[in-house]
Formats: C-alpha cells, sequence, structure tokens
C-alpha cells in the first residue's frame, strides 16, 4: 500500500506516529502539504497537482485537516474522492465535526445524549434562551474552537450577555449550552477507528480551570468505556460521517452527553494514557479498506433522470403496518428499500419477509413519481405548489421605499 499523511505539520506528534507505524507495516508512506496542492477540473477527469507537478498515485490519505485550512483542505480531499482515493475521513465528515452548530443540529435528529444546546442571534431572545438551557451557569463556545480555544463559562446571566455581545460584535458566532455540573471538570475521550473504539481515556481539568483538555493542562488517564459510553461514541461518528474520530463526551447523569466529534484527533494523549499503538490501528484500518473509497451516494444513485434517493416514513394508521417489505410490492413499483430505521435500530438492506411497523423510516432509492406517490393523498395536495394571479398593486407597494414616522 502506498500511504499518503494529508497535513501541514509534518514534525508534530500526530504525523509522525502515523508516519512511523505505517513503516512500521512495510508500507510505502509520504507527507502531503495540503496547502502546497492544486486542484484541476476538467471534464470527465478531476486531477490533482502537488509542488506542480500531479500526485503521485495513493492507495489511501489519512486527513489531518487542521481548523485554519479547513475549507481548503477539504476542497482537497473532496477532489481526491472523485478521484476514487480512499481517504480514512470524507470531505463531508470533516466539514460537519469542524462546525459545532452542524455538528450538534445532525447530533440532535438521533437518539444520542448531548447537553442541551441553543444558538442565538438577537440579544433579546438571549436571557429566554438561558432560561430554556435551565439557567445561569451556562457554557460559550466559539463556533470554530479547537483545543478548549473560545470555551467560557459564564457564571450568571449578566455576564453572559456581556461575553456574548463582546464577541457578536467581533464578528463571532457563538453556542450557548447547559452546564453539566456532575461532570466536574472531567470528560471522556473515544478514540473510534471504524465501527468500534480503540482506546479511551478521563481527561481532568486542574486547578480552578473547568476545561480537561490536555493543551489547557488536563491531565488523562486510560479509562475502560462501559456498553452504552462505547455504542454513543461509535454512532455519533458514524452518524458525522466519520471513521476515524475522537468523540469527546461528558459523564452527566442521565449517561453520556456528546459535546464534540473531532475529525483529526490527536494521538499524543491517547498513546500516552492508553499505551496503546493508536496510530498503528488506523493505518492497518485503511489497509483493510483501501478498495471501498467513500462515495457520495446520492450524486451517483441521482444521475438517472426521474430518480432519486428519499426517506419514506410509516406513519401511525399507514396501510402498510403489517405487511412485509414483499407484500408492500415496493420492487413492482421500481422502489428500492436501501436501510431500515426503527427507533435506534438501523437495519441496511432488510429482508422482504421483515414486517412494517409504525414509524419505521425507509430510506429508498427509485423513481421518484413512484416514491411520490406513496405520501397521503392529503399531504401530497397541501405540498403542491398553487401559482395564483398577482395583484399588480402589491408590485408596486414592493418597489415603493418604507417610510419611517
Amino acid at each position: 500500500m502506498k500511504l499518503g499523511i494529508l497535513s501541514t505539520a509534518p514534525r508534530c506528534y500526530s504525523t509522525r506516529r502515523l508516519v512511523a507505524a505505517a513503516k512500521d507495516r512495510g508500507f510505502k508512506v509520504s507527507i502531503v502539504n495540503t496547502l502546497k496542492c492544486s486542484i484541476d477540473l476538467q471534464s470527465g477527469k478531476p486531477d490533482l497537482y502537488y509542488k506542480g507537478k500531479p500526485l503521485a498515485d495513493y492507495d489511501a490519505i489519512i486527513p489531518r485537516i487542521g481548523a485554519s485550512v479547513t475549507y481548503f483542505g477539504t476542497a482537497v480531499v473532496r477532489q481526491l474522492e472523485q478521484m476514487n482515493v480512499f481517504v480514512a475521513n470524507t470531505s463531508g465528515g470533516i466539514s460537519n465535526s469542524r462546525d459545532k452548530l452542524r455538528s450538534m443540529q445532525i447530533l440532535s435528529r438521533h437518539h444520542i445524549g448531548m447537553p442541551k444546546t441553543t444558538f442565538v442571534r438577537d440579544r433579546a431572545d438571549l436571557i429566554p434562551s438561558i432560561e430554556r438551557l435551565g439557567g445561569a451557569p451556562v457554557i460559550i463556545k466559539l463556533l470554530e474552537g479547537t483545543q478548549g480555544v473560545g470555551v467560557i463559562l459564564a457564571d450568571t446571566i449578566k455576564v453572559a450577555e456581556a461575553i456574548i455581545e463582546t464577541l457578536q460584535t467581533a464578528k463571532q458566532n457563538v453556542l450557548l449550552q447547559s452546564f453539566v455540573a456532575e461532570s466536574k471538570g472531567r470528560d471522556v475521550r473515544a478514540f473510534v477507528v471504524g465501527d468500534r473504539v480503540i482506546g479511551a481515556m478521563r481527561r481532568v481539568a486542574q486547578g480552578d480551570e473547568f476545561r480537561s483538555n490536555v493543551h489547557r493542562g488536563g491531565l488523562v488517564e486510560a479509562v475502560e468505556l462501559d456498553e452504552k459510553f462505547s455504542e454513543t461514541a461509535v454512532r455519533a461518528a458514524q452518524i458525522m460521517g466519520l471513521q476515524v474520530a475522537g468523540v469527546d463526551m461528558l459523564e452527566g447523569k442521565d449517561g453520556p452527553q456528546v459535546m464534540e466529534v473531532n475529525s483529526s484527533p490527536g494521538l499524543e494523549g491517547i498513546e500516552r494514557a492508553t499505551g496503546q499503538d493508536i496510530a498503528g490501528a488506523i493505518i492497518d484500518y485503511c489497509a483493510a479498506h483501501v478498495d471501498f473509497p467513500e462515495m457520495d451516494i446520492r450524486q451517483r444513485l441521482t444521475v438517472s433522470r426521474g430518480y432519486g434517493v428519499c426517506e419514506l416514513v410509516i406513519p401511525e394508521g399507514s396501510h402498510f403496518i403489517g405487511k412485509t417489505i414483499a407484500d408492500a410490492a415496493f420492487s413492482d413499483q421500481d422502489i428500492n428499500i436501501l436501510t431500515l430505521y426503527r427507533g435506534k435500530s438501523v437495519i441496511p438492506n432488510p429482508k422482504a419477509s421483515r414486517e412494517l411497523e409504525p414509524g419505521d423510516r425507509l430510506l429508498c432509492f427509485g423513481k421518484r413519481e413512484s416514491m411520490k406517490s406513496l405520501v397521503p393523498v392529503k399531504t401530497r395536495k397541501q405540498r403542491e405548489p398553487k401559482v395564483k394571479k398577482l395583484d399588480p398593486s402589491k408590485i408596486e407597494d414592493a418597489l415603493t421605499p418604507p417610510s419611517y414616522s
């Protein structure tokens, strides 16, 4: 296997360990500086240049995209995906995890424990938002902060108002999160590779510091996670679209509370704490999956006119309830069931003999018109666009400058 490490920091611990682990396994490996890549686009042939020359053929790339180069870095990873190079983390997964608001929005749709979070711009909405979180103290986070930078604990609503007003004046977007007091300055980082946790550590803040990040002086210790924490970590990484991830969780009274899913987690802390070859596990994962590059399923499946991907919900009272997938005759309508979601369960490629239940969600690929026909007629009519005659006076009203009294 010929492996590339996509990184702007060749001397940092994580990059050096990945290179050493690859060489230990007899693989060819080199570091590709993200910022020295050039993206070439032409019909039918996406290409990538490195230092002015065509990028060498790599079997796999491990992206280590820093926060400061997210936009360009994800563009380079996306180009590699179009070239059918296996990447350990996809561009979409990296983008999802890098924006704290986006990641929380994605996780909130699933049954994943997480601190209550709110995003607010209007100052008038600030106090009601804090009250919905349960009142002060609250955590204030910059959307793209890393290593604990841009994470602030506000003890009172007045302090929170002042901090947020200052940050918004500096054109910074911030999140508000409820403070999980029982975590007591501790959190757990689970290191996920593929579909399992390969190592975990507890980080403990020191002194008056509430942030437990290693870069903030937090101490680390190896920890054995129970099944609930492990399952939460793996599901959070998968929901984000990441195969290599550091999932940070608080130990709340109701179980694991996911704070963040990191797409370029540092290796130093986890390897020192656990004494495990985490870098080697990442290399082994790439070697095992190099023939299965990730792809954008919607991009590939929706190029046929009239076909697409959608999610169909089986509501209460549906005539499909109690029928098997075969009896429902989806295939007769040119509809393929890719995955069935039932509560917290995900059932890929469900058998034709499986019975449908209320609340089931079916991820389907097929003819759009056939899939639309499965939506109840009443709902379908409500959604159909209705074009009415426009009163000319409304155009004049819109063109007239507003008057202020």
